[in-house]
């Protein structure tokens, strides 16, 4: 099946090397995958997307004017990642995680950061992503940044980098666990070889995690998903970790806040809430605290909040570190509070809220990849080498009248995978990216071993995100050896 396969020129393969041949620690899991002749692949692969549509695994397409559902595009080919690789990864997110959660603490604390770097201060608190009315305010538990998805890249030297902090509403976790059903069903023997670790316990140390943070008993705390409905994209995710968690799915209006206690509506009368996985973005979450229009939140749900009788993971207000902006100067933050030196790496970034970075991002446009701060899902970016001169002007016309609203970072050759492409019926290459998924309680974080790796289906696309036509994979992270 892998018969004419060869890597991208210039990039690191995930499963092979440069010679095409598969790297040492995955030969016997390609052959045994190569077995199989393009038409039983074909076969295997179509069984796969059927079973994803049969079970609702889908996410809407915000820039499709008519709300389409899609299913969310699978490649059966897994990327592997060895015991080895993965430790790495695991050590450098633990310790950006806390730090991130540090850095908030003081934020929204005594401002420590700001005295040592004066020149942080406005470029920090400079944004609509942070929200001053929660100074002062510490969550019951002690934790903020409850769950955590950050993103990872593998350049054309072959190492991790941190592309991206995501830690309000990371979505994605559900895909992990539907893709590893999927393989367990349809590749079983090829999985047994690999020696995966597991990942369908992640529901269950999500359900413990929050718990642990309850402001009342871990053990008699009542925990609900708060979802803004069917219509947002990532509806089936909150459906499907709310019921594998075993707590109910509630929308804003079955929630009520009385005595600044949170109650929820049920047909045995009120009952108390004490936990809130909260998918809803800050600005809707409370109509008396922010936007009065909202109808999706809950009045009153920020003083029971403020009070210390509920937790809402994550906090209120972590936007503010994972503005693209406050990216940048992640590795600072993790010398100031850890006194220790980065694990991870993160790409080179241009703050273009500092007069000299703005100056190089304009008369380097085409060679940079732009972003606005406060978007996700690979909207409002500027893909500079790709570009048309058209929208380089409109670009170099936005930063100009609002540079604080963006950053540019070179354009990092992504690692690819070998991916199946049903037009052609054979193996290709393809870039991917990989989103781990951490977890923080009172103990500390957790890192799920393995994440959504991340594929731009499009022949020479660097966009992985599925709202601009990319897919995922598996991912199988190894076993240490016995």
């Amino acid at each position: 099946m892998f018969a004419g396969y060869g890597p991208m020129p210039g990039s690191v393969d995930e499963l092979m090397g440069s010679d095409g041949q598969p790297r040492p620690d995955f030969q016997r899991l390609l052959q045994t995958l190569g077995m199989r002749t393009p038409d039983e692949f074909a076969r295997i692969q179509a069984l796969a997307e059927r079973a994803l549509l049969n079970q609702g695994v889908t996410f809407s397409v915000y820039a499709d004017q008519r709300g389409t559902e899609r299913i969310f595009p699978f490649c059966l080919i897994p990327r592997v990642v060895s015991a080895s690789d993965w430790s790495h990864m695991e050590r450098g997110l633990e310790q950006r995680i806390r730090a991130l959660g540090l850095f908030l603490d003081d934020v929204y604390g005594p401002q420590r950061l700001f005295t040592e770097r004066p020149e942080l201060r406005e470029l920090i608190l400079n944004t609509p992503l942070y929200l001053p009315q929660l100074r002062g305010i510490r969550p019951a538990g002690g934790v903020r940044i409850h769950i955590a998805g950050i993103d990872l890249i593998r350049d054309g030297r072959g190492t991790y980098q941190v592309l991206e902090d995501n830690l309000r509403t990371p979505s994605g976790v559900s895909y992990v666990m539907e893709n590893r059903i999927l393989s367990k069903r349809v590749l079983p023997e090829v999985l047994e070889l690999a020696r995966v670790r597991r990942v369908d316990h992640y529901p269950a140390r999500l359900a413990e995690t929050l718990r642990a943070v309850s402001p009342e008993d871990p053990e008699t705390s009542s925990v609900v998903v708060l979802t803004p409905g069917p219509y947002n994209s990532a509806y089936f995710e909150h459906s499907f970790l709310a019921r594998t968690m075993g707590v109910p799915l509630v929308h804003g209006e079955d929630l009520f806040v009385e005595d600044d206690r949170v109650f929820v509506r049920t047909t045995r009368g009120p009952r108390r809430v004490h936990v809130i996985y909260r998918r809803i973005d800050d600005a809707f979450l409370d109509p008396e605290a922010f936007r009065p229009d909202s109808m999706l939140g809950v009045r009153g749900l920020l003083r029971a909040w403020a009070a210390g009788n509920v937790t809402l993971a994550n906090a209120p207000g972590n936007g503010v570190a994972d503005d693209k902006a406050a990216y940048a100067f992640v590795p600072d933050f993790i010398r100031y509070y850890l006194n220790e030196q980065p694990i991870l790496e993160q790409v080179p970034t241009y703050v273009c809220a500092r007069e000299d970075d703005k100056r190089y991002v304009l008369e380097h446009l085409q060679e940079l990849v732009v972003k606005t701060v406060d978007e996700a899902g690979g909207y409002g970016m500027l893909m500079g080498p790709q570009s048309t001169k058209e929208e380089r002007e409109d670009f170099r016309q936005r930063i100009l009248a609002h540079p604080r609203r963006y950053i540019a970072q070179p354009r990092i050759e992504l690692s690819t995978c070998p991916t199946w492409d049903s037009a052609s019926r054979q193996v290709v290459a393809r870039r991917v990216d990989l989103r781990p998924y951490i977890l923080t309680g009172p103990q500390g974080p957790w890192v799920l071993p393995g994440g959504l790796s991340r594929v731009a289906l499009r022949a020479g696309s660097y966009v992985v995100n599925s709202s601009q036509g990319g897919g995922s994979k598996d991912t199988w992270v190894q076993k240490e050896a016995v």
